[in-house]
């Protein structure tokens, strides 16, 4: 799918190039300009859109323009109206406009403003005629009309089919419709909104706002890479660049907003736009003319086409502790439900090109984090030794901080060491920060950058409103680099679907649990071990503290919990897997362990998991005792009484193994190792189970695989094997090594304190087959994961 993408990515340049973008034409066009807010009344216009376009109001005295304003809303007209006019008592002017002509600009904005209900065809045919009637009864030129969509993505296509044919204006004035994102989940919704709204709106009238592009310091950083260019031009590649970070730290967590948080997830929430733009911009060719919206887009596009495909190998999600609780709360979930949602990612992205060829760029965001602060910092290799003084400038990292704010900085700014060189500043509106003040940022002091702020604060949403309405495309998202933005991400968010975010606690108890290590070729997380949290440092008893922990046992993937939780997460991840085995294939096949450590596993999937897909599951025995089944010590007796009597399967989905044949047991001759070797061959695709689950015995041994057997030498290529305990004359019937390796998932479960000395031996031993039989486990094309309960890790 790359290379094609690439192509569109380069047809679509070759559009730019020809002019496809017009916007500018119309922008000197003075008159009336109608303002339709739909979802007038919501948290956003309230927050930030009402102030935006007061603002808007203000600065166009005397440009000309003449204004009305509508705000949109599913209310009846006396229902939405106090709403609307409460929400404006709050509007305020800038800190220099005195306050008699403050009051003055208010009261002139109050009277522009009026409510409609937009929820029926007829509402917009009534509006269409209302602003036409306005304009002729008031002998007025109409510039334009702006339609702000403040609404959910799902009612765009309606909303943009009603704006085309009830309140499109005539005569050469100007439509812009403005779109919040989300713009789809993934490239095949984008595609699929892009052509719905295509249907009614030409790509030149869609502002689809980023309103990260509206920040200060974020616009400045084309401008800031023009100015300095004969500084930056030399270093700018990666022979100088040692990395880019794009950080967006948040500490808050994602409570009243779980209905659309947990289908997106902060890989959508925020990387697959705010950083990807933020990354564009830092990379992508300086354009000529930084107003010409089509050449910003072309230079994007190109970066977009250099861009290497992200896999699993390049990124590391991770998830707050509270975060399961919060759906399960907010969405009536039961307490069988798990989200893997990530609440903090961090990719590595590379650009296939010359001059960034090997420079990893970095980005990461989450909930609950330690700070709340947004930067991106480009780092740059530093050839000085220090032999005698390190703390000297010199010596220090090379590195340029475009700080969007929050964090230990008072204001949005950006830095430059003092080691790089003095920058100079964009235009009048930026203004050199002389004053060194007792603080840090990004772990060095003030006083070693060079330091440039705006002279005035604004509000994105402002900045960008202002934009709208001059015609400025430069800062919006267009058509093409939305799906080529969505080309990049789309596969990664794929091939994580199903994946475990490492659970973390929050704030700073995080530690150094989301630290990363960075390879040429790879993200990961830098700590592999467990971090426990206090009841204390939790607030809470010990069965309430840190429950599920995730990291790394022997080089796989470990999870680790109290023994309850860990158990409803293994019974959690098997229906995972079946359901997901069945919707691909129609069947999911399961080899299950015996023995006392399944046990409660077995009930609780027995008693709790009642829409696990059993009619298509086939279980089958991963060991055996050589005894009669019905026996109380036989594994298949065990996994029969707690739970296959309990569940409804199909009894030819039923796989015991044949240690019993003409009425002798595990007798070599009666071929019965064969006879199940060939049964799953027949049975299940390549002889690769879906799931196999294990345990360890206190000498290493797993299934019937016992130290001293040199198992994989003895059995060779056999999937299937009689083999002996220590202690003869138990013979058992045994899956092999070569079988469990072909799995496609193996799950390890490990319980109780008498295994604690175990894996501390474990962890320190290497694989050792014949000794450590357990180490032999390492599936060829599937994934091991330890399950392993506190009482086991910690003893």
């Amino acid at each position: 799918m790359w290379p094609v993408l690439k192509l569109l990515l380069l047809q679509a340049i070759c559009s730019a190039q020809r002019g496809v973008l017009t916007e500018g034409k119309q922008t000197q066009q003075a008159g009336h300009v109608s303002v339709v807010i739909v979802g007038g009344t919501g948290d956003l216009a309230k927050k930030y859109l009402w102030q935006g376009f007061f603002q808007l109001y203000t600065s166009q005295a005397g440009s000309g323009h003449t204004f009305s304003f509508y705000g949109g809303g599913l209310s009846p007209d006396d229902q939405g109206t106090p709403v609307l006019f409460d929400i404006l008592k709050h509007v305020a002017c800038s800190p220099d406009t005195p306050v008699e002509r403050c009051a003055l600009l208010k009261d002139q904005f109050l009277h522009l403003v009026q409510y409609r209900q937009l929820k029926t065809p007829e509402d917009y045919r009534a509006l269409g005629r209302h602003i036409q009637e306005t304009l002729q009864g008031e002998g007025m030129v109409e510039a334009g009309r702006l339609f702000y969509l403040s609404v959910p993505a799902f009612a765009y296509a309606d909303i943009a089919d009603q704006v085309n044919s009830s309140c499109r204006p005539a005569g050469g004035a100007w439509l812009r419709v403005v779109l919040e994102k989300p713009f789809g989940h993934d490239l095949s919704s984008a595609q699929t909104l892009a052509t719905q709204l295509g249907g009614s709106l030409k790509d030149e009238e869609m502002y689809r706002i980023d309103h990260y592009l509206g920040k200060q310091v974020v616009s400045n950083i084309l401008p800031f890479r023009k100015v300095n260019q004969k500084f930056l031009d030399p270093i700018w590649n990666r022979q100088h660049i040692e990395r880019v970070e794009i950080v967006l730290k948040e500490t808050l967590d994602v409570k009243g907003r779980i209905p659309f948080y947990d289908q997106y997830g902060v890989i959508r929430d925020v990387m697959q736009n705010h950083l990807t733009e933020i990354m564009t911009l830092l990379t992508m060719k300086v354009p000529q003319i930084l107003s010409s919206s089509e050449e910003v887009l072309r230079n994007k596009l190109q970066i977009f086409s250099h861009l290497q495909p992200v896999g699993t190998k390049q990124a590391v999600i991770g998830q707050y502790q509270a975060y399961t609780a919060e759906v399960r709360e907010e969405l009536n979930k039961t307490t069988d439900q798990f989200s893997v949602t990530p609440t903090f990612a961090a990719v590595m992205v590379h650009i296939d090109s010359a001059q960034y060829d090997g420079v990893p760029i970095v980005l990461s965001s989450g909930k609950m984090l330690d700070e709340r602060v947004a930067y991106a910092r480009v780092l740059f290799k530093n050839d000085v030794f220090c032999v005698q003084n390190p703390d000297h400038i010199h010596c220090k990292p090379k590195q340029i901080i475009f700080h969007f704010g929050h964090g230990s900085l008072e204001h949005p700014a950006v830095l430059v060491t003092k080691n790089l060189f003095k920058p100079e500043l964009v235009d009048g509106e930026w203004r050199e920060v002389t004053e060194h003040k007792d603080t840090t940022v990004l772990g060095f002091p003030f006083s070693d950058y060079y330091v440039q702020a705006p002279k005035v604060q604004r509000e994105p949403y402002a900045e960008l409103i202002g934009h709208i309405l001059s015609g400025r495309k430069d800062c919006f998202i267009s058509a093409e680099n939305l799906l080529a933005s969505w080309g990049l991400w789309t596969p990664l968010l794929h091939s994580l679907r199903g994946s475990y975010p490492r659970i973390y606690p929050g704030g700073e108890a995080n530690g150094n649990l989301l630290d990363l290590r960075l390879s040429a070729t790879e993200l990961s997380y830098a700590s592999d071990s467990v971090v426990i949290i206090s009841p204390e440092t939790m607030g809470g008893t010990a069965s309430e503290s840190f429950q599920v922990t995730q990291g790394k046992f022997r080089g796989d993937d470990m999870v680790s919990a109290w023994g309850e939780e860990l158990i409803v997460r293994l019974a959690t991840d098997l229906q995972a897997a079946a359901e997901a085995a069945v919707s691909e294939g129609g069947a999911f096949h399961l080899a299950l362990s015996g023995g006392s450590s399944p046990l409660a596993l077995f009930e609780r999937l027995a008693q709790h998991h009642l829409s696990f897909p059993w009619r298509e599951t086939h279980v089958w025995m991963v060991d055996e005792r050589c005894m009669s089944l019905r026996e109380p010590e036989s594994n298949f007796h065990s996994v029969h009484e707690h739970l296959l009597q309990h569940i409804r399967i199909p009894y030819y989905n039923i796989h015991p193994m044949p240690v019993m044949l003409r009425q002798r047991l595990c007798v070599e001759e009666d071929g019965g190792a064969l006879l199940y070797e060939k049964e799953i061959a027949h049975a299940v695709n390549g002889s690769a189970f879906h799931f196999v689950l294990l345990g360890v015995g206190l000498d290493g041994h797993t299934a019937s695989l016992f130290p001293g057997e040199k198992a994989h030498e003895r059995h060779g290529d056999s999937l299937v094997a009689l083999t002996e305990s220590p202690v003869k004359p138990h013979q058992r019937m045994s899956l092999t090594l070569k079988a469990i390796n072909k799995a496609q998932r193996v799950g390890l479960l490990v319980i109780g304190k008498l295994k604690h000395e175990l894996l501390t031996q474990l962890s320190r031993v290497k694989n050792k087959p014949n000794k450590w039989p357990i180490t032999g486990v390492h599936p060829a094309n599937g994934k091991l994961v330890w399950y392993l309960d506190y009482d086991a890790l910690l003893g």
